[in-house]
């Protein structure tokens, strides 16, 4: 069986689904998932984290951070929210302008397949990719549909299937497999927003503590709750600095981002200095915390046991405590894949290979990976915008 298509895109998700609905007629998106936009379905726990107010290029990672300027400038989250908004979604903003559905993450996906399906795309589930070559003019596509073989020779083929976070939906190495045979490099991948781990559970007894952290490594922090596990750490502050971070490398968290615990101790000293020194701080900070802490701090004695040089000395440590992480949690629970298909062999306003014409890669795939908060689904807008526009111009 032989289709007419002009454009292939591989991946139904965030990317591949915008790129479509850009690209109009004659253009197909295949999965192989029997739903489309899994990762948008099961992000922001179920109400989608589409974008964020403050996104823009300094939010981005990549071995090029220029490269993503030219596609979040001509596609924003201000269009991205008139879309939503065209389509009745309700949306709310929660901290450090991360913006959420309302409802549910599968509005997102329902409008993006409305959009497809407006623009004269197709989409086909639970399909598979057998086969994939050039001839010097056109791709040669190979897929199994419904336990029959369909044979394709689109102009345009683009790689939208994302990184490897997450496997156990379905990810793969795809992108960066086909990137490969037609000439491109890669860049470095490895899990990014990912919760660390540390050797013997050191955290096991105050599993579930939170509390607001400044956590940094390398030169870059970031003001968030970190949240510890029984496996090490979590919670947004320790997703983000993941993404800076490389394995045998310390990270330093803060646990008294306001500066105000040095002061407070002083002022309880003068007032209800009989007060024992752990209790307080643990009316500070998680008791579990100070409780853990205790030995390595030396705790003992009551507030009025303790000089001004003491309290420097405690608060101090608190606001630098040093740990070193054996590792992460992998592309298991890794929200995002960092690396990718080295942007050196793209071009940034269409996202078009410069080894290959029509050749495209969009989204995770590209060695662009933003912040926690929306940034990722906004490079996911913006770049399959960028392709699906190029792809629509050329006609």
């Amino acid at each position: 069986m032989t289709e007419a298509i002009d454009t292939l895109i591989l991946g139904a998700g965030a990317a591949g689904l915008m790129c479509a609905a850009q690209a109009g007629p004659g253009t197909l998106v295949i999965d192989h998932a029997r739903a489309p936009g899994e990762k948008i379905r099961i992000s922001g726990g179920g109400r989608c984290n589409f974008t964020n107010l403050h996104a823009g290029h300094e939010n981005f990672l990549s071995a090029n951070p220029h490269f993503c300027k030219s596609a979040l400038s001509r596609y924003t989250q201000w269009d991205f929210i008139d879309l939503v908004a065209r389509h009745g979604i309700a949306w709310h903003e929660k901290t450090l302008g991360q913006l959420f559905c309302d409802g549910k993450a599968t509005q997102i996906i329902a409008m993006l397949v409305e959009e497809l399906r407006g623009a004269g795309a197709d989409l086909w589930l639970s399909t598979r990719l057998v086969d994939l070559s050039h001839d010097g003019h056109r791709f040669h596509a190979v897929l199994e549909r419904d336990g029959a073989r369909v044979t394709l020779s689109p102009r345009n083929l683009v790689l939208a299937t994302g990184g490897k976070s997450i496997p156990k939906m379905g990810a793969t190495g795809l992108a960066y497999e086909i990137a490969q045979r037609f000439g491109h490099t890669l860049t470095e991948t490895r899990p990014a927003l990912v919760p660390f781990t540390f050797s013997e559970a050191p955290f096991a007894a105050m599993s579930g503590t939170a509390l607001p952290v400044r956590a940094a490594c390398n030169g870059t922090a970031f003001e968030e709750a970190a949240l510890f596990t029984h496996r090490g750490l979590s919670g947004p502050a320790i997703l983000q600095i993941s993404s800076f971070w490389r394995e045998g490398e310390a990270i330093t968290l803060d646990l008294d981002p306001e500066a105000r615990l040095y002061e407070a101790l002083r002022a309880q000293r003068q007032s209800q200095g009989r007060r024992n020194l752990s209790t307080e701080l643990g009316h500070h900070l998680p008791a579990k915390l100070i409780g853990h802490l205790a030995p390595a701090l030396g705790l003992s004695g009551n507030l009025a046991d303790q000089s001004d040089a003491r309290l420097a000395e405690i608060t101090d440590t608190l606001r630098g405590w040093t740990l070193k992480p054996t590792g992460t949690e992998g592309y298991r629970t890794a929200e995002v894949t960092l690396g990718g298909i080295d942007t050196g062999g793209l071009s940034s306003k269409t996202m078009e290979s410069q080894h290959l014409p029509g050749l495209y890669a969009i989204g995770e795939a590209v060695d662009v990976t933003g912040w926690l908060g929306g940034y990722n689904f906004q490079w996911a807008w913006s770049s399959g915008w960028a392709a699906g526009q190029a792809i629509a111009a050329r006609g």
